[in-house]
């Protein structure tokens, strides 16, 4: 027999018996191990548990966490902070996510029960909660902050900060900061203990951009967080999570509750946190993260489960013939063993025989046993208990299996009261059908086919779930569809009069389902736009684009709603696509707007329309296409008096000419951009101005105006606390450093960059700066270390789609190989870098590409074919800056043009070459004088410099 753990704990009833925990030792050795170096180490670990329904998840967790208590713990029900507060016992904090549920429904229910807030609260009093216990666990530092995204999650509206107010209108800004203010509660909250009259200040306290935060303390055990069924997780919840498995820095234990259809959707998820702490990086102990996939049990071990199950039975005659039935049809699954013994109970093949007796007995009836069909399969097991419910069970399940996996007893009466006749006189007597839900309830819950949720939603309701989900797909899919559009009509109207309904996005998508289900198609399209809005207005930005697409959809097909309405829609979703970088989508979105706006002559909304049609070319690299819609954008809100739409339109085409190498006017655009700016005192949007003004600057080789427009808009950002603002400008002046080859200075800025980059997530900008360094370091005189940072920037680049960073990546290794003379991988990855610039049509980056490539190739030849090749590469990359006009790269490309046929005069000693190199550094010379570069006190070598 398999090696087994068991925990059960005792005193089970005939209906509550549960399955003993067998055949589990390794698993519960590898959460063993993560919790020893969570208590060790001091850093966070992540388990995830896959498996079917009813494999034992569940149980694994309860039994797992029992032992480190030291007594049995149910996890499912919610607990306070305090909760197995005692030196070294860890806090246990779970959240279930719900089918449908809210964007980050698993978190609000984790932070719930972190915080001890009950469902129905009033929201008041659940703040002053959130308030004071956040005040205690980071000390008064960045409360506000913190408050205000924890209340994002928990659906609770806390005042704006400074902060929040400079970055609101950022989506992508809002989402990093978010995953770092979560990231560093949760670390100060496992590492908070209650300060001590004589506590010394802390050598280890950590600072960062919030100011110190917290301390390195002793006192609690760690804390535990449950993340169960996270197959019904909506993505933004996923990515969340993946974020802080990859990131926390804390002794917290993460448990993540899974069926095999969540690693289905992110096949990913075994590689986040795959990293290893410490030096033993091979050894489980170490891992981050590790993935544990719950087998069904042996036929040993699962015939040990149902004799443990049918322990009353005793040693009466049949009990043989029940056990291997069970096990045959459980196929080794616990809790297909479990509600085996519950359909032996109903069909009478098992009886107890007295329900109040201290000891527990039950009589097996053989012959009924013979006469008994048993299932052979789920399907047939989930027929054989809903066969065996009476027509008012059954009937009741049926409208309690309407409103979802979740239910309430006002949804029930609203159901049940559909075709009754109000009383003359409403009173507490007249309402006999509540009674008799209550009484039917209670029946259905003691069988175990629902439970009673301790915390309802709606304080003045009772809330209960499906013990088993499949059971109610089955009753689903039974009801009429007749009845059921009736039903959920019902449904919609109750829930339309409980309270907060629509300031919470779970609550108002039900709503919306249910007005679409019950045919109701004008206010469902309106519902589900209010909630795409609410989702938006909380940075749920793939939750929200969902929205949308039901919301908008409902109006195309017929529904009459308010073109207002559907232009305002059309705005937000195309922005909230654009965020989730689905270019094309969002370019139909705009399109659609600005048809709408046409046809009503509303020019600012064309305006705006137009604006964001030209970013989206912009960006994609459609320059030209580009320039025609931001020229409409100018001219429309230049007729409908729109300054801010006018400023904003006049900076995207300053960033715009500064693409396409047009300097001049990309610094009068930017220039005048940023005085309207300073008009309106919109300190984001000033930063950002100043920032474009710097690359403007930079680019036109103008660089102590650079480092002081760059400068100015670190400050602005610092100050405001825009955090991806902060990398950004580092970033910039650490190009700047590069350009005047103080590559020390560089080096830096880049490492900074670094660091709040990954506060904020920001896996694109960790690639860009992480190719920075590997460029830095190798122009340091150390290939090795650039290689590792730019393979670090190249998977980062290639695991998001990132081409244009992952062509800067490979050239970058290019040129680290050519610099340890591996000739044969600097060509390999230089000639990548081009053909991915090509394909994304970049011919800025293609033109510098085609210049490294002319370099690698005459590098690694003794002239010949090799030297004729690396000067068509270079001839190349300077026609094609000719053609776009960009003078600065040109004039580089003409230096290393001139110096390549230089160095081949050693070899050929042609007058016709020493010819052709004069004249392209006299033109190299010629464009940097025109720059006035020696004006800023640069000389044109100093300034010269590929990046």
């Amino acid at each position: 027999m398999a090696e087994s753990v068991s925990f059960a704990p005792a005193g089970f009833g005939t209906i509550d018996r549960r399955a003993v925990l067998v055949g589990r030792a390794v698993e519960m050795r590898v959460l063993d191990a993560a919790m020893r170096a969570v208590r060790e180490d001091g850093r966070s670990r992540t388990v995830t548990l896959v498996g079917a329904a009813g494999i034992g998840k569940t149980r694994l967790v309860r039994d797992f966490l029992g032992k480190q208590r030291g007594t049995s713990v149910d996890v499912r029900a919610s607990q306070g902070p305090e909760s197995g507060i005692r030196t070294g016992a860890p806090r246990v904090f779970r959240g279930s996510a719900r089918e449908g549920g809210g964007a980050y429904d698993v978190f609000a229910r984790v932070l719930r029960a972190r915080f001890g807030i009950v469902e129905g609260m009033d929201a008041e009093a659940a703040k002053a909660q959130v308030r004071s216990q956040v005040a205690a666990v980071l000390e008064d530092r960045k409360v506000g902050d913190v408050c205000y995204f924890l209340g994002q999650l928990l659906e609770l509206e806390f005042l704006d900060s400074p902060l929040i107010e400079a970055v609101r209108s950022d989506p992508q800004q809002m989402r990093f900061l978010r995953r770092a203010v979560i990231k560093r509660f949760l670390e100060a909250d496992a590492l908070h203990a209650p300060p001590t009259r004589d506590t010394a200040p802390d050598p280890l306290e950590r600072t960062g951009e919030f100011g110190s935060i917290y301390s390195v303390r002793t006192g609690r055990g760690p804390i535990v967080l449950v993340f169960d069924d996270l197959q019904y997780a909506h993505e933004e919840s996923l990515e969340l999570l993946a974020f802080l498995v990859e990131s926390l820095q804390a002794p917290i234990l993460m448990l993540c509750v899974a069926r095999p259809e969540m690693i289905a959707r992110r096949d990913e998820w075994a590689k986040h946190g795959a990293g290893s702490f410490g030096r033993d990086a091979q050894s489980r102990s170490s891992r981050r993260h590790e993935v544990i996939e719950l087998s069904p049990l042996s036929e040993t071990d699962a015939a040990a489960v149902m004799q443990d199950l049918l322990a009353p039975c005793g040693e009466s005659e049949g009990v043989d013939e029940l056990v291997d039935a069970a096990c045959t049809l459980a196929g080794g699954n616990p809790a297909l063993l479990e509600r085996m013994v519950h359909i032996f109970l109903d069909m009478g093949v098992i009886e107890a025989k007295d329900d109040f007796a201290e000891v527990e007995s039950w009589t097996v009836h053989v012959d009924k046993l013979s006469a008994v069909k048993l299932p052979l399969t789920v399907e047939d097991a989930i027929q054989a208990r809903i066969s065996a419910l009476a027509p008012h069970e059954r009937d009741l399940l049926e409208r309690a299996a309407t409103m979802g996996s979740v239910f309430w007893l006002g949804g029930l009466l609203a159901i049940a009261r559909l075709d009754v006749n109000a009383p003359d006189v409403w009173s507490q007597k007249t309402a006999v059908d509540v009674a008799k839900i209550h009484e039917t309830l209670k029946e259905l819950k003691e069988r175990d086919y629902i439970l009673t949720l301790p915390d309802s939603t709606f304080a003045d309701d009772e809330e209960y779930a499906f013990k088993h989900n499949l059971e109610r797909e089955t009753l689903l899919k039974l009801q009429p569809k007749g009845q059921s559009k009736r039903f959920h009509k019902a449904i919609a109207d109750w829930l339309s009069f409980k309270p907060n309904v629509r300031s919470h996005e779970e609550y108002i998508g039900q709503l919306a389902r249910h007005q679409e289900r019950a045919g109701l198609v004008v206010q469902a399209a309106a519902t589900y736009l209010d909630a795409a809005d609410l989702a938006r207005e909380r940075y749920a930005n793939t939750k929200a684009s969902e929205y949308y697409v039901k919301g908008l959809g409902l109006l195309r097909d017929g529904a009459e709603g308010s073109t207002e309405q559907q232009l305002r829609a059309l705005h937000h979703y195309g922005d909230v696509l654009q965020v989730l970088g689905k270019s094309d989508e969002a370019l139909d979105a705009f399109n659609e707007m600005l048809a709408r706006a046409y046809r009503l002559n509303l020019k600012s909304k064309g305006g705006a329309a137009h604006s964001r049609i030209g970013r989206l070319y912009r960006d994609t690299g459609r320059l030209e296409d580009a320039k025609i819609h931001l020229e409409a954008a100018l001219a429309l809100f230049e007729e409908s008096n729109d300054e801010r739409g006018i400023a904003s339109t006049i900076d995207d085409l300053g960033k715009l000419y500064w693409l396409r190498g047009d300097y001049p006017r990309a610094l009068e655009s930017t220039q005048r951009a940023l005085v309207m700016r300073r008009k309106f005192g919109d300190r984001r949007s000033i930063a950002l101005s100043l920032n474009n003004l710097g690359l403007v600057y930079q680019d036109s080789g103008q660089f102590k105006l650079a480092l002081d427009a760059f400068e100015q808009a670190l400050r602005i950002r610092r100050e405001i606390g825009d955090l991806v603002g902060v990398s950004i400008s580092l970033n910039n002046l650490g190009t700047v450093a590069q350009d005047q080859r103080d590559d020390r200075q560089a080096l830096t800025l880049f490492l900074e960059a670094y660091e709040v980059a990954k506060e904020t997530g920001d896996r694109n900008r960790l690639a860009l700066i992480l190719t920075n360094l590997g460029e830095t370091s190798n122009r340091l005189g150390d290939p090795a270390k650039a290689i590792q940072h730019l393979k670090q920037a190249e998977e980062i680049a290639d695991e998001l789609g990132d081409k244009l960073g992952l062509a800067e990546a490979v050239r970058g290794l290019g040129k680290a190989y050519l610099a340890q003379r591996e000739y044969t991988k600097a060509r390999e990855c230089t000639q990548r870098a081009v053909d991915i610039f090509r394909e994304i049509q970049s011919k800025v980056q293609l033109g510098v590409a085609l210049r490294s490539l002319g370099e690698v190739m005459a590098s690694g030849s003794a002239g010949g074919e090799g030297l004729l090749t690396g000067r068509a590469h270079l001839l190349q990359s300077i026609w094609i800056f000719e053609e776009i006009g960009n003078d600065v790269e040109l004039a580089r490309s003409c230096r290393v043009y001139a110096n390549l046929l230089r160095a081949s005069l050693a070899m050929e000693n042609d007058p016709t070459t020493a010819a052709e190199a004069d004249q392209f550094a006299r033109r190299a010379e010629e464009i940097f004088a025109r720059l006035k570069i020696s004006a800023y006190g640069l000389d044109a070598d100093v300034f010269f410099g590929t990046r």
